[in-house]
């Protein structure tokens, strides 16, 4: 973990008068990553696709948190990141409901899903994990630059390493489809994503990361028996207790992205509260920039960036 506890980071910097927004935060990391910023001061934006969770989740917090002193704000806002409509809603309502954001931090998603399609069509995976999260940011990007310095933290994974990015096949409408492999292929998307958003946000005052959280104890797996077998999340849960993380443990590092001084990594990767790595080589800008190029075309927006 780099040394770092939750309270270690959070009681570093205060966050008062500031404005954060956590997608897909009713459960797991993402309410462990709202609990610490709303201790910190402050004003978080749920976004999920659950309200009626999310208010519970909220109000789990406040009762959590009811003797502590200078806490924040708690928002929650419908945001269904397989609807672009949905995304198109949330992030309007928000930039004309919020005078700034400094923290936007992308962190649902759903992994290992049976064969689907979005609304729009998209294959789940990348539909949700990146494309929704694509637009939603892009989207607020206006009001990001304006509320400078502020920060983009894109919650990725290990599995990228077994990811790779088929422009001839985004969708996977050619290809076999295999449930592993296409949230690997959404998570490398993630870090492509970072990887750009750093690059042309580099003069802006707005810096963007990507990171790992760990094999952590959450809900992440909930379709796994769907996908494959009856009681094979209950066997993985077995095999990977032994080096998983509870979700406190599993929001450390999206809250070191969020509360250390990393502004000179911009673009990089991160895991155990660390700098993992940089995609900077000209093989990853050229395929960043490709993802967001086709991105663009594919959610039918061009951010003036």
């Amino acid at each position: 973990m780099g040394g770092n506890s939750a309270s270690t980071l959070v009681n570093a910097k205060r966050l008062e008068g500031k404005t954060a927004i956590v997608t897909g935060c009713n459960v797991g990391i993402g309410k462990e990553t709202v609990k610490e910023l709303y201790k910190s001061g402050a004003r978080v934006i749920m976004a999920c696709r659950d309200t009626e969770k999310a208010n519970a989740a909220a109000e789990s917090i406040q009762k959590d948190l009811e003797n502590s002193k200078d806490v924040g704000t708690l928002v929650v806002k419908p945001l269904n990141l397989s609807s672009l409509k949905s995304v198109r809603e949330c992030a309007a309502d928000i930039n004309q409901s919020e005078p700034r954001v400094h923290i936007l931090i992308n962190n649902a998603g759903v992994m290992m899903v049976p064969k689907g399609e979005t609304e729009d069509g998209f294959e789940t995976h990348l539909g949700v994990n990146h494309f929704g999260h694509f637009l939603f940011t892009c989207l607020l990007l206006p009001k990001l630059i304006a509320s400078a310095p502020s920060r983009i933290i894109n919650v990725s994974s290990k599995a990228h390493e077994w990811g790779k990015i088929d422009f001839n096949d985004l969708n996977c409408k050619n290809s076999q489809y295999n449930p592993r492999l296409a949230y690997s292929h959404s998570k490398i998307a993630n870090i492509l994503f970072t990887v750009e958003l750093a690059r042309r946000l580099k003069d802006k005052g707005v810096t963007a990361y990507s990171l790992h959280p760990g094999i952590v104890r959450t809900e992440l797996g909930r379709y796994i028996d769907e996908t494959y077998f009856t009681g094979a999340q209950k066997i993985a849960r077995v095999l990977f207790y032994p080096i998983s993380k509870s979700p406190a443990q599993g929001a450390l590092t999206t809250l070191y992205c969020t509360y250390k001084d990393v502004e000179n990594d911009s673009g990089a990767y991160f895991s155990d509260c660390m700098l993992k790595k940089r995609f900077d080589t000209e093989d990853d800008l050229k395929q960043a920039k490709l993802l967001w190029e086709e991105s663009c075309k594919l959610v039918d927006h061009q951010p003036e960036i």
